[in-house]
């Protein structure tokens, strides 16, 4: 089964449709790390905010120069004054990042 981001941000964002992905992520996620990990995880993942991406922040996007995942990452950090923390080397260097090598 593949679930693609819309069902993983319904789940995460704790919209009313949360519920219809919700036995799938928590199964899959419980069976990758053990139960308690995943009620960890998720628990501080839905603690965080599903963010749209509007005009002026795909506009910012499309400046930085990066690929555009990582662009619309970056954009996003940026925008809410958030320092982005990453092991991709595509950011390392850039202001507001806190880039971590992989060994």
């Amino acid at each position: 089964m593949v679930l693609d981001s819309s069902c993983w941000m319904e789940f995460f964002a704790d919209t009313p449709r949360a519920d219809l992905f919700a036995a799938v992520i928590e199964a899959h996620t419980a069976r990758e790390a053990g139960d308690e990990v995943a009620t960890a995880a998720l628990s501080l993942m839905q603690r965080g905010k599903v963010v749209g991406v509007d005009l002026p922040l795909a506009l910012e996007a499309a400046m930085n120069g990066l690929p555009l995942a990582e662009s619309l990452i970056y954009a996003t950090a940026r925008h809410h004054g958030a320092e982005l923390w990453t092991q991709d080397s595509h950011f390392e260097g850039l202001p507001g990042v806190r880039y971590f090598a992989k060994p």
